[in-house]
């Protein structure tokens, strides 16, 4: 790895990389030296099938010799397509296309809008979680409450109110006549692994109907099937009037979408909102191969079977380190380890050898292994976990 002309040529974002990933196959890493890692990082719930499968390569070499781009001025069969699988998955609705998760929250937010300017007194209030993340733009960092990601683009977007997460006592008491909607996660991802329960889904959309506000679900990161369930929030029964999806949608390829319910689904009018690469025929046909592979290998029960697996071997480490580890969060084959000490430490240790995984808020270590995970890969990876914790010093 070339770390100083890394450093000369491109921005400082991001820290300095440990190591230069150069192929993937499967549930596998190879670095620019030849090492092999499982990833049980998936590009941050991103590459759910894995690394290069077979059917998703075929398409997209297959697509990209066909159409790549065309203008959303026109008619994009494959888009169309598409809509109508995640309608057929989600209820009643429409398809909005873009191109991150970023990007879907800032159209859920702006739906927000046009349905408060609709109102008599033009509300526009969102209530929003702590702990939540929603993405870096200025529309959707002022939804996320994290000083870490806020501090230097002061002043944001007004009018978001963070209250407690999984307290629906806080969220009530927090409406006014200025709130037109409540923006959640079903699991916090950046946030900690921390889970909505299922009340707390459920009357918030009681809230939600009682006050005429918009329901608004991010599933960027715990929707496409990771959690068990296709989305995240679908496991409590709740109906949101509009949700965000991206990351494991194009299963590498970028793309994002927003359903929005029937209801809504004409706010957003010509001119009031668009893109230029969001539903291309490349990103679409992406999506479509994520779709046809999580149907095909019955993925979305492979999530849930494989996380109680991996969740009970995650429960087995936290009575073997329990100085160490403090809970096991999450569901499905998005998993995390709460520990009583910086996750950094941990994460770097994994990779040396041979393991790799993200840390998150709340001294949270993400386990976020593809959905295609062999019950192998786990077991490999519980057992780099056990040496990992067994070499850590705690002061």
């Amino acid at each position: 790895m070339d770390l100083p002309k890394h450093q000369e040529f491109l921005i400082g974002n991001y820290a300095p990389p440990p190591l230069e990933i150069v192929r993937g196959k499967g549930s596998n890493l190879w670095d620019s030296q030849g090492k092999e890692y499982l990833d049980f990082a998936s590009g941050i719930a991103v590459t759910n099938l894995g690394h290069s499968h077979p059917h998703w390569v075929k398409n997209i070499q297959q697509q990209s010799a066909e159409l790549v781009h065309c203008s959303n001025l026109f008619s994009i069969p494959e888009q169309v397509s598409l809509a109508e699988r995640l309608v057929k998955k989600i209820g009643p609705g429409k398809i909005l296309f873009c191109n991150s998760g970023a990007e879907a929250n800032e159209a859920l937010i702006k739906l927000s809008r046009l349905h408060g300017n609709q109102t008599k007194n033009k509300r526009s209030k969102v209530l929003v979680a702590t702990n939540g993340f929603h993405g870096r733009t200025l529309g959707a960092l002022s939804a996320t409450e994290s000083i870490k990601y806020r501090q230097g683009f002061e002043p944001l977007l007004p009018g978001f109110v963070f209250c407690r997460y999984n307290d629906l006592s806080d969220f009530e008491q927090s409406i006014d006549g200025q709130t037109v909607a409540i923006l959640v996660e079903s699991i916090q991802g950046e946030g900690g692994l921390e889970a909505a329960s299922d009340e707390f889904l459920l009357g918030l959309e009681t809230l939600c109907s009682k006050h005429n506000l918009l329901f608004l679900m991010d599933e960027v990161q715990a929707g496409i099937a990771r959690t068990g369930e296709f989305l995240g929030y679908q496991k409590s029964g709740t109906r949101p009037h509009a949700i965000a999806m991206a990351k494991g949608l194009g299963g590498g390829f970028p793309i994002g979408a927003i359903w929005v319910d029937q209801q809504h689904s004409q706010l957003f009018t010509p001119g009031s909102h668009g893109t230029t690469y969001g539903g291309s025929p490349l990103a679409c046909t992406a999506a479509h191969s994520v779709l046809d592979v999580i149907e095909n290998e019955n993925l979305i029960e492979q999530a849930k079977t494989k996380g109680e697996g991996f969740k009970i071997g995650l429960q087995n480490l936290a009575a073997q380190f329990p100085q160490k580890i403090t809970e096991i969060k999450g569901r499905g084959l998005m998993l995390g380890l709460g520990l009583n000490f910086d996750p950094s430490l941990l994460v770097a240790n994994l990779r040396e050898n041979g393991l790799i995984a993200v840390g998150a808020a709340r001294n949270t270590l993400r386990l976020l292994p593809p959905l295609t995970v062999k019950d192998d890969e786990i077991l490999r990876a519980l057992n780099i976990l056990r040496s990992g914790l067994a070499q850590i010093k705690l002061d």
